[in-house]
């Protein structure tokens, strides 16, 4: 019981872990995407766009790849599942409440890593975004 408990307990930390370097990934793509946009965002901002409707196409491109993400990860989830059956205890191995809470907690972060970004380019100076490379 001892080597279960144990084994349990690296998965627990090693999926925390996992999830603090997604949360990081997800950042940095997306404020990478954002900081190469730069200029197209200013030129968008300069012809008039509301900075409401960047922010909603910098968040909603971001959690766009987050749904490919998750839906993949998920199908990845249920195929690895099997192999981890013998380690859960009063849960199975497919707990669409798991699954669920997960898919929900990684895309709520996602959304967040894609907000911060966003609204730093919805607030770019549109002559700044023009001056850009």
């Amino acid at each position: 019981m001892a080597a279960t408990s144990f084994t349990v307990l690296l998965l627990g930390i090693a999926a925390g872990i996992a999830l603090l370097l997604g949360t990081v990934g997800i950042y940095g793509v997306i404020a990478y995407i954002v900081g190469r946009r730069t200029q197209e965002i200013g030129v968008r901002m300069a012809l008039g766009a509301p900075a409401q409707t960047v922010l909603r196409g910098v968040v909603g491109e971001g959690l766009r790849l987050t749904g490919l993400g998750v839906a993949a990860g998920l199908v990845g989830a249920w195929a690895m599942s099997r192999v981890l059956a013998s380690l859960l205890f009063g849960v199975t191995a497919t707990d669409p409440m798991t699954f669920g809470a997960t898919a929900l907690l990684l895309t709520a972060v996602a959304t967040l890593a894609s907000w911060i970004p966003a609204r730093r380019a919805s607030r770019v100076d549109p002559v700044e975004g023009l001056r850009a490379e």
